[in-house]
């Protein structure tokens, strides 16, 4: 560790809250259906797009109509999803001539990115064309982060409503994010990546002479837009297997902060526009507070932990202060330990190192930020959803402990709206645990693991992968391998981690919209201060050490003792 690497960390964190603010700001706008600089361009896209889709602009919707929507945009997506990977050998610009997709990949593949998770248990160059990532992944990468942002809006309005039930038009809402907010931010920053190095173009190859002479074939695609689109909207899966550790996904340092910054950002600003919109700016500055001390905190411990000399050098009695195995070495490990912190808090999952190869703290780490919630600041939209979960049952237990009804942001949170939030928060250690549970005992996950099955380690691999996909974030221990019972239970698990998720978010939100506005009075919790920052860490750390730490002290700590051991008999 070194005051270089703490800046960088410090450095890339500060620049994305600093954007964060004007963007929040702008997006408050969208959600609001308010003019913007774009309105002159966009305004007649957006009014044919509602005509040719017979959707009244002026509609609201209740908390049931919004969800049946959600549900069913997110099934016809799937249909599509599913349809272009299993017939890509039958559709334009695959000039590799990749085969289709078999049934089970396909399905896994459809769902983690309908939901936003974009799991990949394929290689990209190696397994899907050009058609397949633009038309089918590029897309969805879009319409899911789409969807996820829509749902924090129809939070934000519930907040705002004072006896009202609508809480906005799901086909508005998602329209409008994509147009205004998604799109052209992604123009500009695929135009920054193009001049950075990262290919967009249609040839599916160049035959090329290495420095050695010998001959050889670089796979291209259109890389830099759905780059672009992969980190913006937490999506996070690679057109390359190495994902941005790969060169042509991530070329230089330029990019490198560009997509860290990315992934992050309109997190946080969802929190930012949920503030303008539930007319709560200053607790919406505590959320954000909240976010980004989990990050600051979780790279801090990887930048720790990455810091110190790996068992495997010291068995051999070499000088390393580092643990390099599994980083890139162009930007080492102060730039890998805050993407790994910004990717797993943020349900993103892209990377640009290899969190199987952190030392076992360090993957631990970035597994617990997943498991805290997907929240810090999470995925686009899901993040502050989750974020304001966590908020109702801080300001319940806060009621508790003062025997008052729990107040937030002017609305009492009653007995419904508390069990809608232990409901979906009931979801993560319901799938995580219980389906790492079930494959720790099964032969057709366990042979996947290879070495690693029963040890410490084969157990990280197996709770990472649950937790990633439960999570919607889509990151992975390397160590895993596919097969019919991973892809189908992933399937599930994704599927619970989002819907399980945000079905009872919206119940909640309906019954707080018809709630009456109230001001507070001299016995209301102030939910903005340090007070309330505090209380609101403690909450999530105590729910996630309480649910997942007897896991984590099977899989990574004890592994931790296990290399403490190894490096003392070095000694």
């Amino acid at each position: 560790m070194d005051p270089r690497g703490w800046a960088e960390i410090l450095f890339t964190i500060g620049v994305t809250l600093a954007l964060a603010f004007p963007l929040g700001a702008y997006l408050a706008r969208v959600w609001q259906g308010e003019r913007t600089w774009l309105d002159p361009v966009l305004k007649p896209v957006e009014g044919a797009l509602y005509w040719t889709f017979g959707v009244d602009p002026k509609k609201s919707q209740n908390w049931f109509g919004y969800t049946v929507s959600m549900l069913a945009f997110s099934a016809a997506s799937f249909l599509v999803l599913y349809l272009i990977l299993r017939f890509q050998d039958l559709l334009p610009f695959d000039p590799q001539g990749f085969k289709g997709m078999a049934p089970d990949l396909a399905f896994n593949t459809a769902i983690s990115f309908i939901t936003n998770t974009n799991w990949q248990f394929y290689g990209g160059e190696s397994a899907l064309s050009a058609f397949s990532q633009m038309a089918g992944l590029t897309s969805h990468n879009f319409l899911s982060a789409a969807a996820g942002i829509a749902m924090a809006a129809a939070v934000a309005r519930a907040f705002a409503a004072n006896r009202g039930e609508g809480l906005g038009n799901f086909w508005v809402d998602l329209t409008r994010i994509s147009l205004y907010v998604l799109l052209p931010i992604c123009v500009v920053v695929t135009l920054a990546f193009v001049a950075n190095g990262e290919p967009q173009t249609l040839t599916g190859h160049v035959d090329m002479v290495g420095i050695e002479g010998g001959k050889q074939t670089n796979i291209l695609f259109p890389t830099a837009s759905q780059e672009a689109i992969k980190q913006l909207g937490t999506n996070g899966g690679g057109i390359f297997n190495a994902n941005s550790a790969h060169p042509y996904e991530n070329p230089n340092a330029i990019t490198n902060l560009i997509e860290i910054i990315e992934m992050n950002v309109l997190g946080y600003a969802c929190a930012i526009a949920f503030g303008i919109v539930a007319l709560a700016r200053k607790e919406s500055r505590a959320l954000v507070a909240v976010m980004a001390i989990f990050v600051l905190g979780a790279a801090a411990v990887i930048y720790w932990t990455e810091t110190q000399p790996a068992p495997a050098l010291h068995a051999v009695h070499a000088v390393s202060q580092v643990n390099m195995e599994g980083k890139e070495v162009r930007f080492g490990a102060p730039s890998t330990a805050v993407w790994a912190a910004n990717t797993t808090g943020a349900s993103d999952g892209g990377v640009n190192g290899m969190h199987d190869s952190f030392m076992p703290l360090g993957g631990g780490m970035a597994m617990f930020m997943i498991q805290l919630g997907e929240m810090l600041p999470g995925g686009v939209g899901s993040g502050l959803y989750g974020m304001v979960v966590m908020a109702i049952i801080a300001v319940f237990v806060a009621g508790l402990m003062v025997g008052r009804t729990p107040e937030y942001l002017g609305k009492k949170i009653e007995a419904r709206e508390v069990k809608f939030a232990m409901l979906a928060v009931l979801i993560l250690p319901l799938s995580i645990l219980g389906f790492s549970a079930v494959a720790a005992v099964t032969p057709a996950a366990l042979k996947t693991l290879e070495a690693a099955a029963g040890t410490p380690h084969g157990l990280s691999e197996i709770m990472y992968a649950y937790s990633s996909g439960t999570g919607n974030n889509g990151s992975a221990f390397a160590g895993l391998g596919s097969n019919t019972y991973w892809d189908v239970t992933m399937a599930i698990a994704m599927l619970l981690g989002r819907f399980g998720y945000v079905v009872p978010v919206l119940a909640m939100a309906g019954a707080i919209a018809a709630k009456p506005k109230l001001a507070p009075t001299a016995g209301t919790l102030p939910t903005h201060g340090p007070l309330f920052i505090g209380l609101l860490i403690g909450v999530i750390l105590i729910m996630g050490g309480l649910q997942f730490f007897p896991s984590q002290a099977l899989g990574p700590i004890v592994e931790h003792f296990m290399v403490l051991d190894t490096v003392a008999q070095q000694h």
